[in-house]
Parts: C-alpha cells; sequence; structure tokens
C-alpha cells in the first residue's frame, strides 16, 4: 500500500481566508492561534492591515497565543513584509492578520516561521492537525504569556528598505497609490529616504477602501495614472491590500503588466552581478528565459505560490548557488539580500534604483523587452486530474512540465493549466509571440478537453 500523502486542507498557498461572519470568524482564529503557540514556543509577534475586521481578529489570535504560555509582541498595523522582516530579526514566529488582495468583507491569517518566510506545507499541516483536534497546550494562570505593544518598529523595516539602495541624487518625482492600506505607513516615508518627491493617492488608512479595492488592477489604478502625468513623475507604485506586491503605471500613465515588472527587475539586478539563479513559478513569462540567456544566468522553475519560490531560494542558497532574484509574475518580486519573501516596499525602492541606474525612462525601458502576448482563462471542472490527463494525452510529442498542473512548452510559447486550490476550476495560462499565436494555442487546449 502506497503512503498517503498529506495535504492541506485548511490553509492555502498564502494563508487561511475568508468572509468575515461567515468563513472567518474570531472563534477560529483564536483556534489558530491557540495552534500556533502550541507548535511554536517563545516569542511571537502580530500584526494587520487596515480591514475593518483587523481589531477583533487579531485580539483573537493573541487570545489565543498567550493562552499556550507564549509571549507576543503586538506591532500594530503594517504591511505583511514588515512583520516577516521584523519576526526574522527578533521573534520565533508570526501571526499576520490580512486577506491581502481579497475585497473588504474578507479577512484571514498569514502564519510566519522564524525565519520570516510563510510556514511551509509541513509545518502548517501540522498546525492544521492540532486546530483540527483541539488538542492544545494550555497553560495554567501562572504560565499565561505577556503582551508588549511595540508599533514602532516598523521604523526598523523602513531604515532597512532604504538603506538598500543608494539616496539619488538627482531630482525624481514618485506616485504612490497604498489603496488605504499598510502601505499608507511605509512606501512613502521609504521613498522620501531615498531622496524622492512622492506624491499620494489613497495614502490614508481606511479599511473600507474608499478609493479602490485591495487589489491594484489596470482599472482601479486611473487615478494613479492621472496623478503620474499631473505631476510628471517618473512612475506611479500601488500596492495590494499587505503591500507583499507592487505594481506600476510608466511615465505615460501606462499600466506595467507584472511579467514586464519582473524582466526589467531580473534584467536590473543580473547586470550588477556575476552570473547567478533567478527562481520563479510555472506561471511565470518566457521573457525570463530570454534574459537569462542574455546576461548569462539560468531560471529555476517552482510550484505556483511565494512561499514555494521562497523555499528553493533558501535551498539554492543553502547549497551554495548564487540566487540573485526570485517572484511571481504577478507583481510579487523576492530580493534575497533583503528577505525571502514578496516585498511591495522594496519593490518600489528598487524600481528608483534600476531608473537612476539606466538614465531612461521607464516607458522606454518595457520597449526594449521581447514581445510576449499572454491570455489567461479558467476551465470549470470538478475533476481536474481527468483534465490534466486528456491534455497531457493530446500532446504527447511536446515537452510537458508536471512541476504544478501541466505546462506545455514549446519554443516560442508556452501554456499551463493548473487546478485552483480552493474553487472547483483550473487555471490556463497562454503565452506566445503574438496574440493571434496565443489565441490559436489557446484553441488546440479547449479542443483537447471537449
Amino acid at each position: 500500500m502506497s503512503e498517503k500523502i498529506l495535504k492541506k486542507q485548511l490553509f492555502g498557498t498564502n494563508g487561511v481566508r475568508g468572509v468575515i461572519g461567515k468563513d472567518m470568524t474570531p472563534q477560529l482564529v483564536m483556534n489558530i492561534g491557540l495552534a500556533l503557540g502550541t507548535i511554536r514556543k517563545g516569542k511571537i509577534a502580530v500584526g494587520m492591515d487596515t480591514r475593518t475586521s483587523g481589531p477583533s481578529l487579531k485580539s483573537a489570535v493573541k487570545a489565543g497565543i498567550l493562552a499556550t504560555g507564549c509571549d507576543v509582541v503586538d506591532l500594530g498595523i503594517l504591511p505583511t513584509p514588515a512583520l516577516q522582516y521584523i519576526v526574522k530579526n527578533h521573534f520565533d514566529a508570526g501571526a499576520m492578520i490580512t486577506a491581502s488582495h481579497n475585497p473588504p468583507e474578507y479577512n484571514g491569517v498569514k502564519v510566519i516561521d522564524s525565519d520570516g518566510t510563510e510556514m511551509d506545507d509541513e509545518e502548517t499541516i501540522k498546525l492544521e492537525t492540532v486546530l483540527f483536534s483541539e488538542k492544545f497546550d494550555i497553560k495554567s494562570w501562572e504560565e499565561a504569556g505577556n503582551e508588549e505593544c511595540i508599533p514602532e518598529m516598523i521604523n526598523e523595516y523602513i531604515e532597512a528598505v532604504a538603506n538598500s539602495f543608494p539616496k539619488i541624487n538627482h531630482d525624481i518625482t514618485i506616485a504612490v497609490d497604498p489603496g488605504s492600506g499598510p502601505a499608507c505607513l511605509t512606501t512613502p516615508p521609504i521613498l522620501t529616504k531615498l531622496g524622492c518627491r512622492v506624491h499620494t493617492i489613497n495614502g490614508r488608512p481606511d479599511g473600507t477602501f474608499p478609493g479602490r479595492l485591495p487589489e491594484p488592477s489596470p482599472e482601479g489604478l486611473k487615478g494613479l495614472s492621472e496623478l503620474v502625468i499631473s505631476t510628471g513623475a517618473a512612475f506611479g507604485v500601488a500596492h495590494d491590500g499587505d503591500a507583499d506586491r507592487a505594481v506600476f503605471v510608466d511615465d505615460t500613465g501606462e499600466y506595467l503588466e507584472e511579467n514586464e515588472e519582473f524582466a526589467l527587475m531580473q534584467k536590473y539586478l543580473c547586470s550588477n552581478d556575476s552570473e547567478g539563479v533567478i527562481v520563479t513559478p510555472v506561471s511565470t513569462s518566457k521573457i525570463v528565459e530570454t534574459i537569462a540567456e542574455s546576461t548569462n544566468c539560468r531560471i529555476v522553475y517552482t510550484k505556483v505560490g511565494s512561499i514555494y519560490v521562497a523555499r528553493k531560494m533558501l535551498e539554492l542558497s543553502g547549497n551554495g548557488e548564487n540566487v540573485l532574484f526570485g517572484g511571481e509574475g504577478n507583481g510579487g518580486l523576492i530580493f534575497p539580500r533583503h528577505q525571502h519573501c514578496r516585498d511591495g516596499g522594496m519593490s518600489a525602492a528598487a524600481m528608483v534604483a534600476l531608473l537612476s541606474k539606466e538614465g531612461k525612462k521607464l516607458s522606454e525601458l518595457r520597449k526594449e523587452l521581447p514581445p510576449r502576448h499572454m491570455l489567461r482563462d479558467k476551465i470549470f471542472t470538478e475533476n481536474p486530474d481527468k483534465v490534466t490527463e486528456l491534455v497531457s494525452n493530446a500532446f504527447t510529442t511536446e515537452k510537458l512540465d508536471l512541476t504544478d498542473g501541466i505546462r506545455i512548452n514549446r519554443k516560442d510559447s508556452w501554456a499551463l493549466l493548473r487546478p485552483s486550490g480552493t474553487e472547483p476550476f483550473m487555471r490556463l495560462f497562454v503565452e506566445a509571440k503574438t496574440k493571434d499565436e496565443a489565441e490559436e494555442f489557446k484553441a488546440i487546449i479547449f479542443k483537447s478537453i471537449q
């Protein structure tokens, strides 16, 4: 009999999330705190984004952690990467109350390990086992944990990001849209410390998100584009609800597709160093391979999810590899010399350094990238394994990659079909040099599963 493979049941690739009062309740979050304190002893840092449900859930997770005898340090409102940076340097674990890019009615929990990365699958399964069994290590009154509130620790993160790059010696204006999230407290001061003139929109913390939704979509960033043009900014940067991602609009107000963002940053970091490794999921544009060839670097692919990218980067670095950069083609960039997690504030600062070095406008730099066109779609199915089998049988002569779902690799194009971790559909990515080629490839895939 084959060994049963355990899988996460509650936590997805980026924590657990749900609608407040329905899937996400203070009772559940307190139990997560109890489970975390049962498997991780010591001092645990807790933070939250700006959502209106944040204070109640933060109180709940702290109650659980304290009941297990662990000490809690409340860091207040801050970005997820700020909590991760502080945990890495000072604490035994962390819990972030956030639903990232989800709408205001959602909230959730991300659990952070002592190295600052999100807890890996193996440890998360241990946490879930304790959570579902309710075998919590609840201490007696004399062993209960203590709490401190130190919100000013956020300044350590701000200083660390700002000090990662040289201060610019020329005038540059940046437009910032924190989306009323915790980046209101970090990205403007980071850029100011670099010597930038900063203008903001949606720059006051507000959990109702009055200006736009937490997901920084092209449609929601029209105000940022207008601010870029009216102020003559070099670019605009926007964050999601917990600021672990950053997306950009260029100096003309045009949205910079996230794979272009990744490629430009990859090119910048590789040109500053000797040959090294770039780590990214199988859902990232083939542009990364073109850039890698021109800069004498190699690409290592992982499953989709920033935690898999971060863990692979740590593994390769531990084996003596020169890991230069990583992340996803969704605005989630990882700078390993700073920390092994997605960091929107670091991405904003790095874009300033990139433009300062190149001496060109962002709109000019993006035109130098090789042309690519990516299509995204969904295939609704209750049986993703069957769909994967049909596609595999239809493309037996192609180069197939089963790292995550099934990826079909051709010389100038590729397609990826992978199951959603939370909903009954499969995500489809198709990329080619032109839109017509991508549409033709997509049609062949749909035909193979009909």
